[in-house]
């Protein structure tokens, strides 16, 4: 113990020496850290905050939509084919009707999205429409700050009304009343009904900044269409998910004549599913780009090797000295592998330190865009950062030690410091 307790103050001494060296190569380590620890906190604050907007929208919910057949719904081969202009026709409003007969749905309705031109005397603005059916409220557990919901006759007869968002309210009519009033969606006009409660941002996508319309008037009146997009609804018992779902499926494949289920032109998911799918794909993502980040840790043991060499190469004289007077190979191993050790530690240290700074940049930087970000730095990816970051300055700092370590002492002392 004694013997190493030297060897370490002979590195302390060394690394003294050559401060701004000793500096720099900390920092090319403790940056490396940093980003490991702060892309795993990032990962962290992603799936926090997902599946805390997931668990706001209740256990209770399904969700149904459309998707290219014979392809998965979380394959590229859909996500690409609807990006790439593949329109699914199949899912129509006569679908939700079947589906409200399920005994365990208490709710149900069928959206389409959309965006068109809004104005209002001299406000004119670009609003994201959606247009649902009259029981949305009730699935989404969302309540009215002025006025009411969209009814049942309304979204039979194809009525123009609009029920408009928090913010949408204030940008277009400020602290006005705007119930009774009339706006053009388009080139049509609509009569307000109703302003939703506050609602924030969920999945990127600020709730407060659309309006939304009878899903029929959406189609009819505006886009021409007959068909959906998606569906929610709502369970009267979540424990029954499973069953439900399968329900839903049989429905829907009654519905569209579809025999094989890999020829389904939908997808029904549940909460469980989405969240573990999602947690999924955030896992993932986050070990990517911790994989990408930790080339920059190998980066640093390079720049470790390479000043160990330097080190080694400025020292020779000193090294012949030590060993004339009795110290072992040994010795000068424990010493300059005690050099490479302190270097990562102490870039280790002040990594994990910045990282936690700079996750905590992040999540305010997130939240003041409106996102319910999570701050966590979990214990596990300080151990993964910092055992790494002492393996990368062991595996670089060996082989500079081993040659400093065999150094003949009658060959070192033949040159001058």
């Amino acid at each position: 113990m004694n013997s190493f307790i030297i060897a370490a103050k002979f590195a302390w001494q060394a690394l003294q020496k050559q401060k701004l060296r000793t500096v720099l190569t900390v920092l090319t380590i403790s940056i490396g850290i940093a980003a490991v620890i702060m892309v795993f906190a990032a990962g962290d604050g992603l799936n926090g905050m997902v599946m805390g907007q997931l668990k706001s929208f209740g256990t209770d919910i399904i969700q149904l939509e459309v998707k290219v057949p014979s392809t998965k719904q979380s394959s590229s081969e859909n996500s690409q084919g609807q990006a790439l202009g593949i329109t699914i026709t199949t899912f129509k409003n006569k679908d939700v009707e079947a589906l409200r007969k399920i005994k365990n749905i208490s709710h149900i309705y069928g959206a389409v999205m959309g965006q068109e031109l809004v104005t209002y005397l001299d406000v004119a603005k670009k609003v994201f429409l959606m247009g649902v059916g009259y029981e949305a409220p009730a699935v989404n557990n969302t309540g009215m700050a002025l006025g009411r919901e969209i009814s049942k006759d309304e979204e039979e007869s194809l009525s123009q009304v609009a029920v408009l968002g928090y913010k949408t309210w204030q940008d277009f009519f400020g602290d006005e009343n705007p119930v009774g009033k009339m706006i053009k969606i388009g080139p049509k006009k609509f009569r307000v009904v109703g302003v939703m409660q506050e609602r924030g941002a969920a999945f990127f996508m600020n709730l407060d900044e659309q309006i939304y319309i009878p899903v029929t008037t959406m189609q009819k009146r505006l886009l021409g269409t007959d068909y959906i997009s998606f569906a929610v609804a709502k369970m009267r018992d979540a424990s029954k998910s499973v069953s439900t779902k399968a329900e839903i499926e049989a429905v829907m494949r009654e519905q569209h004549d579809i025999i094989d289920p890999d020829k389904d032109d939908f997808a029904v998911s549940t909460m469980d599913e989405a969240m573990t799918m999602l947690s999924t794909i955030i896992g993932s993502i986050t070990i990517l780009l911790v994989a990408i980040v930790c080339i920059s840790l190998l980066v640093g043991g390079i720049g470790i090797m390479n000043i160990m060499y330097v080190s080694v190469a400025e020292r020779t004289f000193e090294i012949g000295l030590r060993k004339a007077l009795g110290a072992t190979s040994r010795d000068i191993l424990r010493q300059f592998l005690s050099e490479a050790v302190i270097i990562t530690v102490a870039g280790g240290i002040v990594g994990i330190i910045l990282g936690a700074i700079f996750a905590y940049v992040v999540t305010i930087i997130a939240r003041n865009y409106g996102l319910a970000w999570v701050y966590h730095v979990s214990l596990s990816s300080i151990i993964m950062a910092f055992s790494f970051s002492a393996f990368v300055g062991l595996i670089f700092g060996i082989y500079p030690a081993k040659r400093a370590a065999k150094l003949d002492p009658i060959t070192a002392l033949r040159k001058t410091e």
